[in-house]
């Protein structure tokens, strides 16, 4: 019997979708015998298809919502969210691509002209995350396929229907079948992908644990593409500011939004001696008021359950080790029913703490560490392998001067979340937060390489140094 795959909604435990598991080499196969018709087409037809592809996604548009909130167990209004950044990837992705890896034409010598055009690699297989799993995927999916490239998909085992979703609405557009493939399974039918002969690069989304690993395994296939985007362990440094409640409300959106569950969530709260009281109540006050429940409850919540319940045993574990090292608790990681992965935010006082765990727990905890002063904050937000998402609230235009250039990140904000960037942007971090090929507008740069060519219409050429003089030739 074929070994099938079941999603089982973490708010309520209920089974949402099953599906065989499948047969890597049939998929990446398929997709090869595609590429080379899909590649050859104009540039035109593959925008048009895709977009016809946004334009069945906006059809479809509330159906595809509620699959990622029960799937993911995200509140209603932020799934929506996700549906609206899939259908607005694709304008965003033409553009960069026009702009990025578009063809260029120069002058060159004697007469001849300089061209500078894009190739796709072949075939891309993509990894998929569980926290956005529409979007993420589709982020490195929809420049792929523009640029010319066969994509082979795998979702995150822990959120598969709205990968099969997603590539039925591929399907739906008119693009083939062949370049765009399906992958349902577990870590093995990843791993398999990943170390396919017949994929030309990978393109991840996930923790920084298993991008590691990739990024072993391609060292030996330098000729093969690979682009990580991982994760962070991100400070958020409050400074001196008179609207405390604000401030309250940008550490809240940046740190438990989609209950702790993005790359650029803050984990890490760096707050100056003199604000910390003040600002530790405004913070608890409002934590005290978030709602949490299943996606379509009302009131809406802010935030819903974790992805499962390992995942949640795994977060009350981690807390609980951070209380074991001496860390103060200033509001509890509390988790209201045992057999669901509901959880309510955490915020600990690390401060003074020597061996604190360089690790991005993904989910709502908030480790809290007091300084005396700015250059001590910035050192203490750069005391991380990581290198993703950090901001600074308050502070003067100086203060956040020195912290931009001082700050080791790829998303450097003030004022503003950790969280919430935008696709019209690139994406990225340094460290362990990925290997220098920013997603979102850059996708376009990691999809296809470049090709220089330098072209005349006739043959022209001629040696004038080196050569013996024929006369001098004839004498001997």
């Amino acid at each position: 019997m074929t070994p099938e795959l079941l999603s089982l909604e973490p708010a309520t435990g209920a089974e949402l979708w099953r599906a065989p598991v499948s047969d890597v080499d049939h998929e990446v196969a398929l997709a090869r015998a595609a590429w080379v018709d899909w590649a050859s087409r104009p540039f035109t037809v593959r925008m048009e298809t895709l977009r016809r592809f946004a334009n069945h996604v906006r059809a479809e548009a509330e159906k595809l919502a509620d699959l990622i909130a029960r799937e993911t167990g995200k509140p209603l209004w932020e799934a929506r969210t996700e549906v609206e950044s899939v259908i607005a990837k694709v304008d965003i992705s033409v553009s960069a691509y026009s702009e990025r890896t578009g063809k260029k034409r120069l002058e060159g010598a004697m007469g001849a002209k300089m061209a500078l055009r894009h190739k796709p690699h072949g075939v891309l297989a993509v990894l998929g995350p569980y926290n956005f799993p529409a979007h993420l995927p589709n982020g490195h999916i929809v420049p792929a396929l523009l640029a010319g490239n066969a994509v082979v998909f795998k979702p995150s085992e822990k959120t598969p229907a709205v990968g099969a979703a997603l590539v039925a609405l591929y399907r739906e557009a008119g693009i083939p079948e062949g370049v765009i493939r399906l992958v349902i399974g577990g870590p093995d039918q990843g791993r398999a992908l990943a170390a396919h002969d017949g994929i030309d690069g990978l393109l991840f989304t996930g923790s920084a644990r298993t991008g590691l690993a990739l990024n072993r395994q391609f060292a030996e296939t330098p000729e093969k593409i690979l682009a990580l985007e991982m994760g962070g362990n991100n400070p958020i440094i409050a400074w001196d500011t008179g609207d405390l409640g604000a401030a309250a409300a940008l550490i809240v959106q940046s740190a438990f939004m989609s209950a702790g569950q993005r790359c650029t969530a803050a984990r890490r709260l760096i707050v100056r001696d003199g604000l910390y009281e003040p600002l530790m109540a405004e913070l608890l006050k409002l934590t005290e008021r978030l709602i949490i429940d299943h996606p379509h409850a009302t009131p809406a919540p802010f935030l819903g359950p974790v992805i499962d319940n390992d995942a949640a045993d795994s977060l009350t574990e981690g807390f609980l080790a951070l209380m074991m090292k001496g860390g103060r608790v200033i509001k509890h990681l509390e988790r209201p029913d045992e057999s669901r992965p509901f959880l309510k935010p955490g915020l600990i006082d690390m401060t003074g703490i020597a061996d604190r765990p360089d690790a991005e727990m993904f989910g709502p905890v908030l480790q809290v560490v007091r300084v005396a002063d700015f250059e001590a904050a910035i050192i203490e937000a750069n005391a991380t392998r990581y290198g993703l998402s950090a901001a600074l609230i308050g502070g003067t235009p100086a203060h956040y001067d020195q912290f931009w250039a001082n700050i080791r990140a790829g998303i450097v904000n003030w004022n503003r979340p950790t969280n919430g960037a935008s696709s019209a942007a690139p994406f990225g971090g340094i460290g362990w937060s990925g290997n220098h090929r920013p997603s979102a507008y850059y996708a376009a740069d990691y999809c296809a390489y470049p090709v220089v060519s330098t072209e005349a219409e006739q043959p022209r050429a001629a040696i004038g140094v080196g050569l013996a003089d024929p006369a001098t030739e004839k004498l001997s």
